[in-house]
């Protein structure tokens, strides 16, 4: 299927597009985009910087991908957004490109689905097959696992981590790192138990959840520390691998600061 483009889109001749790509009305395409092949920008969507999408990916009016990060120190360094396959942005999102003060790329992996009005900030790295609903609101250096859900008005605190499979609750202020497999909402925000839906719908093997709920009742509900919990489920034999991983999640977690793992690359910048 051959290219098709509106009459009144705008795209620099520089720009890399290719083929099966169709981009309606008053789009706007900078110098520096690559559009992959089957991608649709519907209307009045803005392509802008050094930005790379994939294959297939939908793109709603009003979108704007590749815009300068909002971040007082950013002057103008060629830095990246990098998107892969088969996502969807909705009306209204936003999505900004790195800064130098990490590896100068925010990076979107592929099957996400970002609905209207959602805005993720310089230097964001999101896995695959991410649900984040409307307005809601990442900051600059988040890390999002795969299968992660956000429901709709969270604002999420820069260089919190969201661990994968985690469920954030609606209108929920995120300023500590969302561990995996957990339900989190609130203001102040909180572990309240598992993603029990979120698990079963993903094919999270039973055993694995009833060891997930008694690593939660550890930590969470009795205060135990984490390796104290640790011990007390490889005695009763339920270190399964999701339990490590949240368990290795949790450690990494403590060694940062304000409940916020990856606080230690701000220190470290910092030093």
């Amino acid at each position: 299927m051959a290219t098709m483009i509106a009459d009144t889109a705008h795209i620099d001749p520089r720009a890399e597009i290719a083929d099966d790509v169709e981009i309606g009305p008053y789009c706007v395409i900078g110098p520096e985009a690559r559009i992959g092949r089957g991608t649709r920008l519907i209307a009045h969507v803005c392509i802008l910087g050094r930005t790379t999408l994939g294959e297939n990916n939908v793109v709603h009016p009003n979108s704007v991908l590749g815009g300068e990060p909002q971040d007082y120190t950013y002057k103008g360094e060629p830095t990246r957004l990098e998107i892969g396959d088969d996502n969807t942005f909705r009306e209204g999102v936003t999505v900004h490109r790195g800064t130098t003060k990490e590896d100068g790329i925010t990076r979107i992996g592929s099957h996400n689905y970002f609905m209207a009005n959602v805005h993720v900030g310089h230097d964001c790295l999101l896995g695959d097959r991410i649900l984040i609903a409307n307005n809601t609101m990442l900051a600059g250096h988040i890390h999002m696992d795969s299968y992660a859900t956000v429901s709709a008005g969270v604002g999420l605190h820069q260089f919190v981590r969201v661990g994968n499979y985690s469920y954030v609750g609606a209108l929920t202020r995120v300023y500590h790192d969302v561990p995996p497999f957990m339900l989190v909402e609130g203001n102040p925000s909180k572990v309240r138990c598992i993603n029990i839906v979120g698990l079963k719908r993903h094919g999270i093997a039973a055993d694995a959840i009833t060891a997930l709920h008694e690593a939660h009742r550890l930590i969470y509900r009795a205060r135990m520390a984490a390796k104290q919990a640790q011990e007390v489920l490889e005695a009763h034999g339920q270190v399964c691998p999701e339990v490590r991983r949240l368990l290795d999640f949790i450690d990494y977690q403590q060694q940062g600061r304000h409940g916020r793992g990856r606080d230690r690359a701000r220190l470290s910048a910092s030093a």
